[in-house]
């Protein structure tokens, strides 16, 4: 089996960039900066299937309030994409396609971890509304960003693609190469909408149960990385055939590639789970509305 782009070589003086992820990004780019300027309409400034006679004082109080996006927003999101073109291009592309498995875990890592969580942060929740008055989407939207089915769906996925005989294929093949990605980040949007969501009618989990899904994600990822570090035989024979760098093996490269998911990617949500505990310190309730974005306490202490 050969490589994706059997030609491509490691330099550190040519940036190598893709069609196909540049003109991606350029319309996500493009998409955000037309709503921004356009601003929320008045139905967008509420949440889906609320008006403003059936509204509520809180509802009709953020609604009044600054829509955004605000310059934090703004500098998040375009980071998200900066990250995300600089993670599928250039070196760091080069090396996990063409070179080391252990390369293609950190760049994977960055696509799950990293780039979906600044692209939420980043979003205006009144963005995203218009889509989810399409009919039956709203409906859809609410099953999919349930805690239980992000938790399953984005573990299926992980699990799905780091099968090996799917994995290789996904090297031999750029356009299944291309599904494998935008799954991933597809799922890692889903994955972190119980902890991020900007939209309260497809609401945060309540932080108790936000701590939970952080410590139970370690565990499906630390099978997958066992599995692939602990492996006697080469689990993605195609790394094999390309130049050796710095000296790693191809086995070498796979246990690295297994030990970079279970290490850093445990730790990472470990973090996260310290974050959660920390913002359920500061709100004081342990209900679902209290983790809501635009949460104010209804009583004072």
């Amino acid at each position: 089996m050969s490589l994706l782009h059997p030609v491509a070589r490691l330099s550190l003086s040519e940036f190598s960039v893709h069609p196909s992820t540049t003109i991606g990004i350029a319309i996500f780019a493009a998409a955000y900066i037309w709503r921004a300027k356009q601003g929320p309409a008045a139905a967008d400034r509420l949440p889906v299937r609320v008006t403003a006679q059936t509204a509520n004082a809180a509802q009709l109080d953020l609604a009044a309030a600054p829509q955004g996006p605000t310059p934090a927003q703004r500098l998040a999101y375009f980071t998200s994409l900066a990250l995300l073109f600089l993670t599928l291009n250039g070196p760091l592309h080069d090396v996990s396609d063409f070179y080391l498995f252990s390369g293609h875990m950190v760049q994977h890592l960055l696509l799950t971890l990293i780039v979906p969580p600044l692209m939420i942060v980043g979003t205006p929740g009144w963005m995203l509304r218009p889509l989810l008055r399409r009919p039956g989407l709203f409906v859809a939207a609410r099953t999919l960003t349930s805690i239980t089915w992000c938790f399953v769906i984005f573990n299926v996925v992980l699990a799905f693609w780091h099968l090996p005989p799917l994995y290789n294929l996904a090297l031999a093949n750029h356009g299944v190469h291309i599904a494998q990605h935008l799954m991933f980040i597809a799922a890692s949007v889903l994955m972190w909408w119980p902890l991020m969501s900007p939209l309260p009618e497809l609401p945060r989990a309540a932080y108790p149960a936000q701590m939970l899904y952080c410590f139970l994600m370690v565990i499906p990822m630390s099978i997958i990385s066992i599995y692939i570090a602990m492996a006697d035989t080469l689990l993605y024979p195609a790394y094999a055939a390309a130049p050796r760098i710095l000296g790693i093996t191809p086995m070498q490269d796979q246990q690295y590639g297994g030990l970079i998911m279970w290490i850093p990617g445990g730790v990472f949500f470990y973090a996260v789970m310290t974050v959660v505990f920390f913002k359920w310190s500061n709100r004081g309730e342990d209900t679902e509305e209290s983790a809501q974005v635009g949460w104010v306490p209804t009583t004072t202490p």
